[in-house]
C-alpha cells in the first residue's frame, strides 16, 4: 500500500526533477533532432511535390504523345487511301490500255483478213474469168473445128471475115 500511495501523490523533489529532465529532453531534442527531422519532413515534402509534378508533367507528355500519335495514324491512313486510290487508277488505266491496243490489233488482223479475203476474190474471179476463156477458146475451137469440116463452110467463113475488115477498114 505504501508503494500504492506514492504513485498516486508523488512528492515534490520527484516532480520537480522530473519537469526538469523533461524539459532538458525537449531542449536536447530541439537543437538536436527537431531540426533535423524537420528537414526530413521538407525535404520529403518537397520530394513529394517534385514527384507529384514530375507525374503531372509526364500525364501532359503521354497526353500530347497520344495525340501525336493519333495525328500520325490518322496521316498515315490518309496516305494509304491516297495509295489506294493511285494504284486503282493505274489498274483502271492499265485495264483501258490493254483494252485500246487490243481492239486495234483486232482491228488490224481484222482488215488483214478483209484484205486477204478480197485478194483472194480477186484472184478466184480472175481464175475463174481464165477458165471461162480457156474453155470458151475450147469450145469455139471444137464447133470451128466441126462447122469447118467442110471446105465449102472454110470458104463461106473467110469471105465473110474479110468482107468485115473491109468494112471495118474503109
Amino acid at each position: 500500500m505504501i508503494l500504492a500511495s506514492n504513485l498516486t501523490s508523488p512528492e515534490l523533489g520527484t516532480i520537480v526533477w522530473t519537469t526538469i529532465i523533461f524539459l532538458l529532453l525537449l531542449l536536447l531534442l530541439r537543437i538536436f533532432a527537431w531540426k533535423p527531422i524537420m528537414d526530413a519532413i521538407k525535404a520529403r515534402e518537397e520530394s513529394i511535390k517534385g514527384s507529384l509534378e514530375s507525374a503531372e508533367e509526364a500525364r501532359e507528355e503521354m497526353k500530347r504523345l497520344k495525340a501525336d500519335n493519333e495525328a500520325i495514324m490518322e496521316e498515315a491512313r490518309k496516305e494509304r487511301d491516297e495509295l489506294l486510290r493511285e494504284a486503282r487508277d493505274a489498274r483502271d488505266k492499265m485495264i483501258a490500255e490493254a483494252k485500246k491496243q487490243a481492239k486495234n490489233e483486232a482491228d488490224k488482223l481484222l482488215q488483214k483478213a478483209l484484205t486477204g479475203i478480197e485478194r483472194g476474190k480477186t484472184m478466184a474471179i480472175n481464175d475463174i474469168r481464165n477458165q471461162i476463156a480457156s474453155l470458151s477458146v475450147e469450145i469455139a475451137e471444137k464447133i470451128l473445128d466441126e462447122k469447118l469440116k467442110d471446105s465449102r463452110e472454110q470458104n463461106k467463113l473467110i469471105e465473110k471475115l474479110l468482107d468485115d475488115m473491109d468494112l471495118k477498114g474503109n
